[in-house]
């Protein structure tokens, strides 16, 4: 059944958003370089930082967060038109959108979204970009406690399509559904959860991988380098075309994902008792850090945004813009 969304439920257009974004880590440049490519005019994004010099810092870093194929359209691009607030009540005193990407740190969340909501726009979107702090928690000193909204993104989310939204349970409808409008308006894939968990959805399947990753080399069954070769050899390009339900619906022939545990549900079930359960700081840390710094020192993050690219763009091309 369709439901006609009222004006109030809409998000603000390119021509009238007012972006503040909180914070200059990696993630919130990130965001800062995908919205810059989105809004009409660098004017409408402020940023806020308690860094010093952050306005020469974004100068500096900014630019880098852009694909190199469009470096040429650089200029056209006024990144000195950005505003940079000397204070949190001027950053967000004209936000239709508030987005922090700070420390992930619950006091620093919950002492932070109850200084923005005195200042912000009444009807301003509050979005953060936690990786596990949940909103129920960050706003547990708000008046509106149900105003805040966890847009948990995939690194880098200026390259990355998916954008975990975790309401809280007093988040009104009406914040996701603007929430979920603007992404999908910008060609995000915006997913809502139904409710708040630990970690979330994407880094809780990441980090099961990343665990029994972990634990097989501390076993000496393989190396650092050797997983990544078998993950980027097999499931990673799998992955890629379709998610573990779908890939193994399919493994399964006519019989479907039931087919397929019919078949191997045994090997599964064996896999799944042998699961190895390694804890931060119980005794591998030391080697296998040493491993994967001698496998590959400083990583060439610009390498892997633009193969990731070329694999969204031929996936896009394939399925013709549409799941």
């Amino acid at each position: 059944m369709s439901e006609k969304t009222p004006a109030k439920d809409s998000p603000p257009k390119d021509s009238d958003s007012r972006i503040t974004l909180i914070g200059t880590g990696t993630i919130g440049l990130s965001f800062a370089a995908f919205h810059l490519a989105h809004l009409a005019h660098p004017s409408q994004l402020t940023i806020y930082d308690t860094r010093p010099d952050v306005a020469g810092y974004v100068r500096a870093e900014l630019p880098k967060y852009f694909p190199a194929e469009t470096q040429s359209s650089l200029p056209s691009i006024d990144f000195s038109s950005i505003n940079i607030a000397a204070s949190l009540p001027t950053a967000v005193q004209n936000a239709t959108i508030v987005q922090e990407s700070g420390p992930e740190n619950a006091p620093f969340k919950t002492s932070l979204w109850a200084e923005v909501e005195k200042h912000a726009p009444k009807d301003a979107l509050f979005w953060s970009s936690t990786s596990g702090i949940p909103a129920s928690q960050q706003s547990a000193q708000m008046a509106e406690p149900g105003r805040v909204l966890v847009v948990h993104p995939y690194n880098p989310p200026h390259v990355m399509p998916l954008l975990e939204l975790v309401p809280s349970p007093s988040t009104p409808r009406g914040v996701i559904r603007r929430t979920e409008s603007f992404w999908e308006e910008r060609g995000r894939v915006p997913v809502r959860l139904r409710k708040e968990v630990t970690g979330f959805v994407a880094n809780r399947l990441a980090f099961a991988l990343l665990r029994e990753a972990v634990h097989l080399v501390d076993q000496g069954v393989v190396s650092v380098r050797e997983v990544d070769q078998i993950v980027q050899s097999s499931m990673g390009p799998r992955w890629a075309v379709a998610g573990p339900f779908k890939s193994y619906h399919a493994g399964g022939g006519p019989g479907g994902l039931e087919g397929f545990f019919e078949n191997i549900g045994g090997t599964v079930q064996g896999c799944w008792d042998e699961l190895g359960t390694p804890r931060v700081g119980g005794g591998w840390e030391e080697r296998i850090f040493k491993e994967a710094n001698e496998a590959y020192g400083v990583v060439d993050v610009g390498e892997r945004d633009r193969v990731t690219r070329r694999v969204l763009r031929v996936l896009e091309e394939e399925r013709g813009g549409k799941e």
